[in-house]
Parts: C-alpha cells; structure tokens; sequence
C-alpha cells in the first residue's frame, strides 16, 4: 500500500505528528481541520459561520493540493462543541459542497486549541 502524504502552506501545518491527509490510491483521507488561519497559525474568532467558513477553505486548500476539489468529497463529520450552531454551520457547508457528500455531525464536550466552534474531517476521491 503506497500512503502519499498531502501538504500546502494555504492550510494550517499539523500541530501533531500527523498529515494534512493521506492518498491511498484514489482516496484521499483528511485530517480534522480546524478554524486556524493558515497565515497566523491562530484559530480565527468570529461565530460559527465565520469559523465554519475558514475550515472548508482549509479543506479546499489540502484538496487542491491532492489534485481534487470539494465535488469529489465523500463523508464529511463534523463536530461541533455547541449544536445550537448547527443551522449557522449547515449554511455555510451547503456553499462549499454542492455535491452533498455522506455527513455526520456530533457535539462535543470540547477541541483541542481553545476557541474553535468546531473541526471537520473529511474523506474524498480523486
């Protein structure tokens, strides 16, 4: 099995010793993004629109870098840490994937960083 690690500077670098994403053949498997501006490195502030805006342009940013677009993702889960920022975030989700990929949406107690709304992982084709 041949992983092919997927890097660019237009989303933030892993704060971990983990990958931006990981192609395995024709599927390219992302790690959480957060709503970090790749610039300043900084979660950026603002609602959970704003942030939510952020972090589906750091996934369009990895997926361009692995040679694909958000038409090709698959699953999306997204995690929020309050879901009453559901209907704020499904906006903004519904700009970005026109394709309406597979989704599953859970609230969590916390995400790592402090201040961020939420983290979105994602899965996709080439």
């Amino acid at each position: 099995m041949d992983l092919q690690p997927i890097k660019t500077e237009h989303a933030p670098i892993p704060r971990g010793p983990y990958n931006q994403a990981i192609r395995v053949g024709d599927t390219i498997y992302l790690a959480r993004q957060m709503p970090i501006d790749p610039i300043t490195n900084l979660i950026v502030e603002g609602d959970a629109a704003v942030q939510a805006r952020r972090v589906f342009e750091n996934i369009a940013a990895i997926l361009a870098a692995a040679g694909t677009t958000m038409d090709r993702v698959v699953k999306t889960t997204i995690f929020l840490t309050d879901v009453n920022d559901f209907a704020a975030v499904n906006a903004v989700y519904a700009e970005f994937f026109t394709s309406s990929p597979a989704r599953s949406t859970v609230q969590v107690a916390a995400l790592p960083g402090g201040g961020a709304k939420l983290q979105v992982d994602a899965i996709a084709v080439a």
